[in-house]
């Protein structure tokens, strides 16, 4: 699904009556152009038929990582090979799953597609969804397998210095897996992936959805797997490091985040968003590229950053934001998330971002 097409679309969801004169004034196109549009709509299943009826999409999808997250704080600087005084933390974590958290948190209503093993972290993350309102009917358990574990180590400022995770059980999420859910993953507002999931999958995923795509890298190494297809993706947000890997650009300065972007756009992503930390984001799609800076923040913890950031995303999505609009929702739920030493802040919800962004959600 284009931008425009998405833009369309969600007119449509919200309007099932609204004429094809109207859906061209308020994207500002020509009847024509909006009527190419809603035959590609329909040729692509989001238009069941005429009078636009739709598939009605009411929640977003999320398959990835769900995990227990062990992390250390130390009170102050890391002294490497000895013991350093600090504190622990436990949550449940995941990349795909904090999303998830995020998200309801924001409001959206969330599918989570995932592995988990039959121990007692398995029942702790089920448990923990149920309480969320996010459902796990489509996620697998594995038994006499252990469920996910996330072991990291951060520096006195917040700031993840080493991790280690055991993320073997996705490779149950096969490509056949998800071809039996190809009708839920369609039937969403959006999908959104990380890539703890298998490279097969990715690409199934990516080829058989009709759905945007929203994908995060992880990671440098495993950003990898979205290089076949790029040219599948409505959104993407790597940081600086797997950017140059997504973009085959070395990134010294803002010239270079431009050259990355317009490298990624080449490739077929719609709306790329570098993140760069506390100094912001660098964004780009067809009609626009700038680099959003913020405000200086004290973080307690900078884990679980970009996973908000990605919710904040695909809520601005849902309620069809710009692009810009889309950073500035992000960018204040990950503010929020880097105040608290959890992964996932409880204090997160739609009025704060609303108020943190000065754009109107609710």
């Amino acid at each position: 699904m284009t931008n425009r097409e998405a833009q369309i679309f969600q007119w449509i969801v919200e309007n099932p009556m609204i004429s094809q004169e109207e859906l061209a004034a308020k994207a500002g196109i020509a009847r024509s152009s909006a009527a190419v549009h809603i035959s590609n709509l329909m040729k692509k299943g989001y238009i069941l038929g005429k009078g636009y009826v739709t598939n009605g999409p009411s929640y977003c999808t999320v398959i990835g990582g769900a995990n227990i997250d062990i992390g250390g704080v130390p009170d102050a600087a890391l002294v490497d090979r000895d013991s350093n005084p600090g504190r622990t933390v436990l949550s449940l974590g995941g990349v795909g799953r904090n999303i998830a958290h995020n998200m309801r948190l924001l409001g959206l209503d969330v599918k989570l597609v995932t592995a988990m093993g039959d121990d007692v972290y398995a029942g702790q993350l089920a448990e923990s969804c149920r309480e969320l309102g996010i459902e796990l009917q489509d996620s697998v358990r594995i038994a006499n397998e252990s469920t996910s574990t996330y072991l990291y180590i951060a520096d006195q400022d917040g700031d993840m210095k080493l991790a280690l995770s055991d993320m073997r059980i996705y490779e149950h999420i096969t490509p056949e897996y998800i071809q039996n859910k190809l009708e839920l993953i369609n039937r969403g507002k959006i999908v959104v992936i990380d890539t703890n999931i298998p490279a097969r999958t990715v690409e199934c995923i990516c080829e058989k959805s009709k759905s945007p795509v929203f994908a995060d890298p992880v990671s440098g190494k495993k950003a990898q797997k979205l290089l076949p297809v790029l040219d599948k993706l409505y959104a993407v947000t790597p940081n600086k490091h797997e950017a140059q890997v997504l973009s085959g650009v070395s990134i010294s300065d803002d010239a270079d985040l431009e050259k990355a972007a317009e490298a990624l756009l080449r490739k077929g992503v719609k709306n790329v968003f570098i993140t760069l930390g506390e100094r912001g984001v660098y964004c780009a799609n067809e009609n626009e590229k700038f680099l959003l800076e913020v405000e200086a923040i004290k973080a307690v913890s900078t884990t679980g950053a970009g996973d908000s950031f990605m919710a904040g995303l695909a809520l601005g999505f849902t309620k069809r934001l710009s692009l810009r609009e889309m950073a500035r929702v992000g960018i204040a739920a990950a503010g929020i998330t880097i105040e608290s030493e959890l992964t996932i802040n409880p204090m997160l919800s739609l009025a704060e971002v609303e108020k943190r962004s000065g754009i109107e959600l609710l």
